[in-house]
Order: structure tokens, then C-alpha cells, then sequence
């Protein structure tokens, strides 16, 4: 079950002047099933987006950037769920290609003003067929009001769909952001293991659009952890339609920069989160606070050794307050002369370290009592200068193992 996760209310995901949402049941790998999402824009939007580190990335990551990169105005975002295209070299790409060139015929635009997005089983072929196939519906059902029902369209383990929205005003006039995100297993930063599209409908010059996308990204999901694992597929991608009506935001340190800016942040944080609320087999949502590091760089570190860890993660599934797994986590992060006598942690509420031991009047039914929890923080102070970090983690339990291994059953 989803740790305090609930399905989002579709009357309360704005629409976005400029964006209409088309969803179908294509049959990419199981038969009835929504599967494929067409997300169409008008012209004058703008589109960014950041991507997998990994080398060994999808063919539709390999297309979105070349797309991208040529400069031709996106007009199209196509989605499909069931298969990755990762793993499955010229014949791939070819295929991711093909789709592009499938659905510009059927929207009268050239194929480079198409994304392609595939997220499921790596290194099966894409039914590119079946895609084509279910174009003519996905168009057919295009509507603004279909962000709900587009969330469900991108799942994949994930057990609930997506979805976050906010309105803000900006010089006189309502500014609405919205997305949608899916993620549930190998998840991991740089990207995390993920697909997100948020729109707005601000009018942002041109050249913000990617330095937005990526702190936006850096604040939200480069900040979460479920298993540790990096994905062929991660993509982020942000859309401006310039349709609100305002004066057009030329500095994101700008005060309207600054609102706009927020309203992302929030977003992209709620759908990041959502991922890991919603993290395979996760039953416990575990915040992890890095103070007092010297630079960000050291705290990311230090809280990523702490969320990876597997010691930790079956710990706290356990309620078991094994709580020197954390300090083991810490010492190994790579931070080679952090001095441990330093050290303070507080497990919520419960100082459980002080001075790099544990603290005298910590009793171990204490972090029992927090480790019940649904939702826990874990704060570790390095006491060695200003930088602060957090990220966001789940447990791992017997059940991600069991998905998992199961997961092409």
C-alpha cells in the first residue's frame, strides 16, 4: 500500500490553456489497459526537458534529444507504457522514430516537432504497430480536462496514478501549473527513475525554459531514492504555452520569476514524492536531513549513503532501531576528512547521537516508538558548516522483492 498516497481528484488538476491530453488502451503488453498517451500543443509553447544519466539510455531518450536539439518547435508529446525501447539498438531507434513520424501524418506537423516517451520492460521489442493503431483514439479523446486520466496512462507498477496542480497570479493574471509523473521501482537521482511532464501556461522567454527544468528537477526528482537503481528511461520535461496573458517573465530572479518558479518547485516536489510514497513494496516514507555540511556536494553524499542503503531501508521496515547502520552509512558516504566525533542525530523528535555516541538518555524503545511511524526524519548534523540537504527514501520490504521478480510474469 502507498504510504499516505491517495489518488488524485481529477476537478482539482487545472487545466492548462494550450495543452489537451488524449489517452487510449493500444495494447502495448496487456489488452485493456490505458497504455498510451498523446499530449498535444499549441503553437507559440516551448519545451525542455532532462534526462537519464545513464549510457545506456532508451531509444525514445535518443530521439527526444536529437528532437530537441533541432530546434523545431514541439507540437507533440507521445507516451507509451508496457515497454521501455531500451536494450534494443538500430531496430529501436528505428521504431521510435517510426511513432514520431506515425502520429506528425495524423496531426499535419513534421516528426521532429514530436517526443517520444517509452517506459516498462527493458530490451523487448516496441509494438510500434499497435501504437499506430490506437493514434486515431488517443487524438479522438483529446480534452485540457484529461490530466487524471493521463496519469493512469503513464503507470506502470506504480499502484496509483500522479498528479499535482497549483494556480498562482502573476502581473494580474492566474498562472496555472500542472503534472503528471509515474515511478515505483528503480528509482535513483541523476535522473530519478521516472517520467514527469509539467505544463504551464506562463509566458516565459524561450531561453529560461531549461535552466527552470533543471532546478526544478534538482529540487525534486534528483532528491528521491527507492532502490538505488538508474534507469535506461528517467525524463523530465517542462512546457511552457505562453497562453496566460501576462508580460512575458525574462528573468527567473524576478519577482514573477520567483512566483512562477515556486509554483514548479511545488509541483515537481509532490510528484517526486508521490514516486517514493508510492515506491515498490514501500510501507514507511523516510525524509533524510543532512546538516551542517561545509558544501551541498558533502550533505548529497552523506544522505544518499543513508538512503541507499539496504541495511538501512530493511531496518526500518522492521521497526528495528539498528540505528549505527545509519552512522556505518554516514562514515562510508566518501567524505574523507569528516572528523566522527562531530556527529549529532536525531531520529524525529529523539536524540539519538551526540558527539559521534549514542546520547545518554536515548533508549532504544524511543526509536522503536518513531520507527513505527508511517512517516519518519532523520536528521544527521555534521557540525562542520552551512549547507543543508534533504532527500526522500522509502523502506524495502519483502515485498519489492517479490514485484520485482515477478515483474514480467
Amino acid at each position: 500500500m502507498p504510504v499516505n498516497l491517495h489518488a488524485p481528484d481529477p476537478l482539482l488538476l487545472a487545466p492548462v490553456a494550450g495543452v489537451t491530453l488524449g489517452i487510449a488502451e493500444a495494447g502495448v503488453r496487456k489488452a485493456h489497459r490505458k497504455d498510451l498517451v498523446v499530449v498535444a500543443l499549441a503553437e507559440g509553447s516551448s519545451v525542455a526537458g532532462v534526462f537519464t544519466a545513464n549510457r545506456f539510455c532508451a531509444a525514445p531518450v535518443q530521439v527526444c534529444r536529437e528532437h530537441l536539439a533541432s530546434g523545431a518547435a514541439v507540437r507533440a508529446i507521445l507516451i507509451n507504457t508496457g515497454n521501455a525501447n531500451a536494450g534494443t539498438g538500430a531496430d529501436g531507434l528505428a521504431r521510435a522514430r517510426r511513432s514520431c513520424v506515425s502520429l506528425a501524418g495524423l496531426m499535419g506537423i513534421a516528426p521532429e516537432q514530436v517526443l517520444p516517451f517509452s517506459t516498462g520492460v527493458i530490451m523487448e521489442t516496441l509494438p510500434v504497430e499497435r501504437i499506430e493503431a490506437g493514434l486515431p483514439a488517443a487524438l479522438a479523446d483529446l480534452q485540457p480536462t484529461h490530466w487524471g486520466r493521463a496519469a493512469e496512462g503513464i503507470m506502470t507498477t506504480d499502484t496509483l496514478p500522479k498528479a499535482a496542480s497549483r494556480q498562482v497570479q502573476i502581473g494580474g493574471k492566474t498562472v496555472t501549473v500542472t503534472g503528471i509523473s509515474k515511478g515505483a521501482g528503480m528509482i535513483r537521482p541523476n535522473m530519478a527513475t521516472m517520467l514527469g511532464f509539467v505544463a504551464t501556461d506562463a509566458v516565459l522567454a524561450p531561453a529560461l525554459l531549461q535552466p527552470l527544468v533543471k532546478a526544478a528537477a534538482d529540487a525534486s526528482f534528483n532528491r528521491i531514492t527507492i532502490d538505488g537503481d538508474t534507469s535506461t528511461n528517467d525524463s523530465f520535461v517542462l512546457i511552457a504555452t505562453a497562453q496566460a496573458g501576462h508580460a512575458e517573465i525574462t528573468d527567473l530572479a524576478s519577482a514573477d520569476g520567483q512566483i512562477l518558479q515556486a509554483a514548479v518547485f511545488d509541483v515537481a516536489r509532490e510528484l517526486a514524492q508521490a514516486i517514493v510514497r508510492d515506491g515498490e513494496g514501500a510501507t514507511k516514507f523516510i525524509s533524510v536531513q543532512i546538516d551542517g555540511g561545509r558544501d551541498e556536494a558533502e550533505c548529497r553524499l552523506a544522505a544518499y549513503a543513508i538512503a541507499h542503503s539496504p541495511l538501512v531501508k530493511t531496518a526500518f521496515f522492521a521497526s528495528d532501531p539498528n540505528l549505527g547502520r545509519i552512522l556505518a552509512a554516514v562514515g562510508y558516504a566518501g567524505i574523507t576528512d569528516l572528523d566522527q566525533a562531530l556527529i549529532e542525530m536525531h531520529l524525529d523528535d529523539v536524540h539519538v547521537v551526540t558527539q559521534g555516541g549514542r546520547h545518554p538518555d536515548y533508549r532504544e524503545e524511543d526509536g522503536q516508538r518513531v520507527l513505527k511511524q508511517a512517516e519518519i526524519t532523520v536528521r544527521v548534523n555534521l557540525c562542520r558548516g552551512p549547507a543543508s540537504v534533504t532527500v526522500w527514501t522509502c523502506d524495502l520490504s519483502h515485498d519489492y522483492v517479490s514485484i520485482n521478480a515477478d515483474y514480467r510474469s
